[in-house]
């Protein structure tokens, strides 16, 4: 198996995840400024024979000004302020590590689009190689896959752990034009991204679990799952395979918290 393939199944599910994308302020706005309260001073009375206290105006506290919304930059030009905003959902992982960030919208949502069919796009994945090779273990014709070979996804899992799964909706809804106009050049001129992404994580989430050991062998260059009902299954579902029931569990958990932030979006 190709290491982009294996590297892609490990974003996808963090950003098919995913990625994905409004401001967090956009969903979550700040207070509204409370207003200047006036100093109420209260005059001394005169003493006499002295002069009346004169009484020094109270100046007034500048009233607070609520940050503005950056506009949304062209599709094509959205890789840097994207990037920006990824660094912030996950504080412990470098996007730039795990990542191809040019581009970063398109590849994501064919890498989104493509996870229910049978194969992705390999050279067009957002994600980059994981490290190492795809581990066996066993004679060629009783190989399964090695327990150790989960650890090379261990970067893309902490990742998706420490993923703030409201700030990746928030980004989401923020950047949602831009996804559906990457959906539409792909030829879903009437699609609706949203409407896919929702089918997809949900089409993820019902992956079946399957006691390992899992039996593989060996088709030209790659593996292939000797059970046939697995070796049919989508390419989503194979890469929550290959990488381990615990590894799988974890990516779950984290697209069900997504999906159930998505399912209480506020209509438009």
């Amino acid at each position: 198996m190709k290491k982009s393939t294996m590297l892609a199944t490990s974003l996808a599910l963090v950003l098919g995840v995913i990625f994905l994308l409004s401001l967090w302020k956009d969903l979550f706005p700040p207070s509204p400024p409370e207003p200047v309260r006036q100093a109420v001073v209260h005059p001394t009375p005169p003493r006499a024979p002295e002069a009346p206290a004169v009484i020094q105006p109270v100046p007034e506290l500048p009233a607070r000004k609520e940050e503005p919304i950056q506009p949304l930059p062209a599709l094509d030009d959205s890789d840097a302020a994207l990037a920006t905003e990824l660094r912030g959902l996950a504080p412990e992982s470098s996007p730039e590590d795990l990542f191809l960030l040019d581009h970063f919208i398109r590849r994501l949502v064919l890498l989104v689009d493509t996870l229910p069919k049978a194969q992705l796009a390999t050279n067009r994945l957002p994600t980059r190689p994981v490290a190492g090779s795809f581990q066996v273990d066993g004679e060629e014709d009783q190989a399964v896959i090695h327990p150790e070979n989960t650890q090379r996804y261990d970067p893309f899992v902490r990742f998706v752990e420490g993923l703030d799964a409201q700030k990746a909706v928030a980004l989401y809804v923020r950047f949602s034009p831009l996804f559906q106009q990457a959906y539409r050049d792909m030829g879903y001129p009437d699609g609706s991204f949203h409407a896919r992404l929702m089918e997809v994580i949900d089409h993820l989430l019902q992956t079946p679990t399957v006691e390992e050991p899992i039996r593989v062998k060996r088709h030209v260059v790659r593996y292939r799952f000797v059970d046939p009902e697995l070796e049919a299954l989508s390419a989503g579902r194979k890469i929550l395979l290959r990488i381990g029931p615990q590894n799988a569990l974890k990516v779950k958990s984290k697209l069900s918290e997504i999906q159930g932030l998505l399912l209480n979006l506020p209509p438009g």
